[in-house]
């Protein structure tokens, strides 16, 4: 018997009011800040994906990369920045109003080894603010993230935030950071040794209990900043209270990808910590460059959708179901059958959400099957009512039911 590939799920009927409430929200978060959604393909020349992040571990190990029959490279997405920072250089936006607003929700594919709310095949939410280094932006895309949590229940959840400068001074801390590690390179994990040389930043996220304790005492990136980033952050934190948002400084955060400038940033539940993160983002101003295009700020966070359901079952959110179906017709004899099927089309039609029952089924067991399907209404049509031009109209709860003339139906259906 076939089963879904490891870590992948089918999100079973039962699970789509959890998406459909998210979509909603997400909706209507875009459309209070201004951003207009954009869907990029489902995979890419893995070149971006390299430009993106060369030495980090989604590309190194965790990407869903193969030769098309052409002999090109591509790789399945495994994240969305990328992606609509090409389509931001491919179709001209630099032309547009700036900054560029723009949102996608899309599956990603991360080979990575599955855990709650992480699959190898997960949907994000992500946002995109492209063409302005203003801190205020940096400030409102957080307040974006942070109200959509908001409005979808998560109330215990914690802010953190960091900076890691730019290519003015960053350099003089990797050196310094790099010069601290050598002390105690014997005693760092693998992934840590090949770090200390092409990627010291990833040194600082660690989840290796051996590593942490280094971590902790490294030097810290914000005070080596230069003129012009420390301004800038000290502009975000003036924005953040401004705006009311608590937060932490974590000298820790770096994020996953090398993209990053200035701005990182990291949502996660109040009680767990970063293991949980929910969602992330920072600002990238040389990403657009990377891709081919002229040197462009942007900022943008993502998220995990199966992280946020994960979450809402934890603190017991309850989510809108799906609408009960109004009806369900049931019949007894061919004749009926005839007519059920022409009764349950001009319903459908008058916009009726209905079943007909189908099969030999007798009338015991149509009634038992909608009122499984949760149906509202039953309308029962036998050989008596066909001649008679009624149907029996049945309130599944309490089993109250009554004649009603086949003209009438549509009418009390409508008005109950």
């Amino acid at each position: 018997m076939f089963q879904t590939a490891r870590g992948t799920q089918d999100i079973l009927p039962a699970e789509q009011p959890y998406w459909r409430f998210i979509e909603k929200a997400i909706a209507e978060i875009t459309r209070l800040y201004g951003y207009q959604r954009i869907d990029t393909p489902i995979f890419e020349d893995t070149g971006l994906f390299k430009r993106a992040g060369e030495y980090t571990d989604m590309v190194q190990k965790e990407m869903y990369t193969f030769d098309d029959l052409g002999g090109n490279s591509l790789t399945l997405k495994p994240e969305g920045t990328p992606a609509v920072c090409r389509a931001y250089v491919q179709h001209g936006m630099q032309n547009l109003p700036q900054p560029v607003k723009l949102y996608y929700i899309s599956p990603t594919f991360r080979y990575e080894r599955p855990q709650a709310g992480r699959y190898r095949q997960h949907y994000q939410f992500g946002c995109e603010a492209i063409g302005d280094d203003d801190p205020a932006l940096d400030a409102e895309v957080i307040d974006m993230a942070w109200r959509f949590y908001k409005s979808v229940g998560l109330a215990r959840i914690s802010l953190q935030i960091n900076s890691i400068g730019c290519k003015v001074c960053r350099p003089l801390y990797l050196e310094s950071l790099k010069k601290y590690y050598r002390q105690y390179e014997g005693s760092l994990c693998a992934d840590c040794k090949n770090r200390l040389e092409k990627n010291p930043l990833r040194l600082l996220d660690c989840k290796q209990t051996s590593c942490q304790s280094l971590a902790e005492k490294a030097p810290h990136g914000i005070d080596a900043l230069c003129p012009d980033c420390a301004a800038h952050f000290e502009k975000l934190k003036k924005f953040l209270g401004i705006l009311e948002i608590p937060f932490q400084t974590n000298h820790r955060l770096v994020r996953g990808l090398d993209y990053y400038t200035r701005t990182v940033f990291e949502i996660q539940p109040e009680e767990e910590g970063g293991q949980s993160t929910i969602g992330g983002g920072g600002r990238y101003d040389g990403l657009i460059e990377e891709v081919g295009g002229k040197p462009t700020p942007g900022i943008g966070f993502a998220t995990g959708i199966e992280r946020i359901i994960l979450n809402l079952k934890k603190e017991n959110i309850s989510v809108p179901g799906a609408p009960p179906l109004q009806a369900y017709v049931a019949y007894m004899g061919q004749a009926a059958g005839d007519t059920a099927f022409k009764v349950t089309a001009d319903l459908r039609q008058a916009g009726v959400s209905v079943i007909a029952a189908t099969g030999s089924k007798s009338l015991k067991a149509q009634l038992r099957q909608a009122n499984t399907l949760g149906t509202v209404y039953a309308v029962i049509i036998g050989e008596d009512e066909v001649k008679a031009g009624t149907a029996t109209l049945r309130r599944m709860a309490g089993a109250v039911q009554e004649t009603v003339p086949m003209g009438e139906l549509l009418q009390r259906l409508k008005c109950k």
